[in-house]
């Protein structure tokens, strides 16, 4: 039993030594190491953005009568990053602390007193009446159009369309075409004129990328008020 398990062990060393010579003679180790060398790439260090150049005088001893002209030194100013809760998690945390939330009495009022006075601007521009939301009026500012409005009287392409307020004061606003809304300049002319939840506008198309826009507040809508009396 022991002759038996000695001839095993000796034939397996005799073939681990025929296949190590097989395959130094195919040359096998050193092209596995050349695949490792080339196939493990090496990491690239990133680099910050470099943001501006410029060249300040070294300063010299005031001493030294005869100074040679002054030496200069380059600085480079580089970009620096602050990570805020968007780039660690990819959303914003939008500060809700100063939302005003309408009751439904409040905000169906307000929807039609607006619809009262766009019936009341008759039919020579094109018109829609826009109930604001929270996300219209805090934290994402965006708003969203009527499509069918949009796609029958606005351009088709992003643009910039101009809001113009009771007073004539005209507010720039960034128009998404295939988002159908209004973007940048948006939150500007809401926090302006003080716009909550459940005010409801009334836009008129008076030139093809300006509206007038009438101001209905929710706040200041009671049962049995005339339109005119409303602050618009």
């Amino acid at each position: 039993m022991v002759v038996a398990k000695a001839s095993y062990e000796e034939l397996r060393r005799r073939r681990l030594e025929e296949n190590k010579k097989r395959m130094e003679e195919l040359h096998l180790p050193l092209l596995s190491q050349a695949l490792k060398k080339h196939s493990s790439p090496k990491p690239s260090p990133s680099k910050p953005r470099i943001i501006r150049k410029e060249l300040v005088a070294v300063r010299r001893s005031g001493r030294i009568a005869k100074s040679p002209a002054p030496v200069y030194k380059e600085i480079v100013t580089y970009e620096r990053f602050e990570y805020t809760r968007r780039n660690l998690s990819g959303v914003y945390k939008r500060d809700l602390s100063n939302r005003v939330y309408a009751s439904d009495e409040a905000r169906a009022m307000a929807i039609t007193r607006a619809e009262e006075l766009e019936s009341v601007l008759g039919a020579d521009y094109p018109t829609f009446v826009r109930p604001m939301l929270p996300s219209h009026v805090t934290g994402g500012f965006w708003l969203g159009l009527p499509s069918h409005f949009c796609n029958n009287n606005l351009p088709r392409n992003d643009g910039t369309l101009t809001l113009v307020d009771e007073k004539g004061e005209e507010y720039p606003t960034i128009y998404l075409a295939r988002r159908v809304g209004l973007s940048g300049g948006w939150r500007g002319f809401s926090i302006e004129h003080g716009l909550v939840d459940g005010d409801a506008l009334v836009f008129q198309l008076i030139q093809p990328t300006k509206f007038k826009v009438h101001i209905v507040r929710a706040n200041s809508c009671k049962e049995g008020d005339d339109i005119k009396a409303l602050d618009v």
